[in-house]
């Protein structure tokens, strides 16, 4: 399994920024898919992630802000974030909670994507 995220990069506070993230593999499902972000000298926290039946739940932080969303296929997640700020800054990684095709007890297993660095400057 494969988590391909992609988007990120530098934008002035007040701006917008589009993260993706692609899972692949020999999946059988996808329970959920989210983003979650360090920041430098931070524990990793949840940021807004999707379930499988569409729920959404989102940091308090970036309520109002941020929209989590999916493609039709539901192996891509997308984190549209709006109105950022220098607080935003942080490596953002990607999650998937997968059930393997080869996982006869269908076990969530999760996967991680290499972190994608967002910078919001002041």
């Amino acid at each position: 399994v494969q988590l391909q995220a992609s988007g990120g990069g530098l934008v002035q506070g007040g701006g917008s920024l589009r993260l993706s993230c692609a899972v692949s593999g020999s999946i059988f499902s996808i329970r959920s898919m989210g983003w979650y972000r360090q920041a430098q000298g931070k524990q990793r926290e949840l940021v807004a992630d999707i379930t499988s039946g569409g729920s959404t739940n989102y940091a308090d932080s970036v309520k109002g802000r941020f929209t989590i969303s999916r493609d039709s296929a539901k192996t891509t997640v997308v984190l549209q974030m709006n109105r950022l700020e220098p607080e935003d800054t942080a490596v953002y990684y990607c999650k998937a909670i997968v059930v393997l095709s080869t996982d006869f007890f269908l076990n969530g297993i999760n996967y991680w994507g290499k972190g994608t660095q967002v910078t919001v400057s002041g």
